[in-house]
């Protein structure tokens, strides 16, 4: 029998994390030394009031469970909201969407036209998979002309793999990575029959073994915003505070901005930047003409 994938990555992100707790972290007592790191099947079970067999339905993708049992699940397994909402997420999905292979996501004229004017301010929009779908002139200078990658490898955590120069940039690039996946994982929950989301998963996971780890960790985050430091070979190191908007037209499209606090030398940095860029700009146009 064909078991639905939501319900089996349920059960993976389950394990997952119950293997990050220790018994004493929700009230039980250790007892004898153990073979497996976390929680045991049964000590979920118990603590949820349900039979380990019924439990252990749940984890193998057997079983789609009340959303009553799952609420005492995520209490048990101490899970905050963003995975409270994954898990509800698979939960919810009794059939499997169509991964839409041929579906391109399109930016809309007036979204460029705003990202176009944000002369001060990098910004860039991501989709499914991280796809990076727009840029402005800034997010160019800061990261790269990401026009010059062809269309399936312009994939912002493909990216931050296979470019040493991410690695570079990103001071704290492990972090940064580490978040990616865990937002690729979050948008998965949609559609885990995608074939482009699971060539890009299986790439990565080939070449990197890191990659590989973190994404079987199962952790999972949605997009808001925060804070990043930057290495950037022209302008020196930037704090930078990037927030998340998500576009009218399609949820799934996300524009992300980057700005710095007001007199502060990352904001002097980008000024400078944006500056550069500027003349970058009028030079090319002027030897093109």
């Amino acid at each position: 029998m064909n078991r639905n994938p939501h319900l089996n990555e349920l059960g993976e992100f389950l394990k997952a994390r119950r293997a990050e707790l220790s018994p004493e972290e929700v009230g039980l007592r250790g007892g004898q030394r153990r073979r497996v790191r976390g929680l045991r099947r049964e000590e979920v079970a118990l603590l949820a009031a349900i039979s380990t067999e019924y439990y252990a339905r749940i984890e193998q993708g057997r079983l789609q469970a009340s959303s009553p049992l799952l609420n005492e699940i995520a209490q048990v397994l101490r899970l905050n909201e963003d995975q409270r909402i994954y898990m509800f997420e698979l939960a919810a999905r009794e059939t499997v969407r169509p991964s839409r292979p041929h579906d391109r996501q399109q930016v809309d004229t007036q979204l460029r036209r705003m990202l176009d004017d944000l002369n001060a301010t990098p910004a860039f929009v991501i989709g499914r998979r991280t796809d990076i779908l727009a840029w402005n002139q800034l997010a160019a200078a800061l990261w790269t002309d990401f026009g010059r990658y062809p269309e399936p490898e312009r994939v912002f955590v493909r990216l931050l793999f296979a470019e040493p120069w991410m690695r570079e940039l990103y001071a704290d690039w492990e972090e940064v990575t580490r978040l990616a996946i865990a937002q690729l994982r979050m948008e998965s929950a949609r559609y885990p029959g995608d074939q482009r989301l699971t060539d890009l998963v299986e790439e990565l996971s080939a070449r990197d073994a890191q990659f590989r780890q973190w994404w079987t960790e199962h952790d999972v985050a949605t997009r808001g915003k925060g804070t990043k430091k930057l290495r950037h070979p022209a302008v020196g190191e930037l704090t930078l505070d990037w927030d998340t908007l998500t576009c009218a037209t399609d949820p799934e499209q996300h524009i992300i901005v980057w700005t710095a606090a007001p007199g502060s030398p990352s904001y002097d940095g980008l000024r400078l930047l944006a500056s550069w860029a500027a003349d970058q700009k009028r030079t090319e146009s002027g030897s093109v003409g």
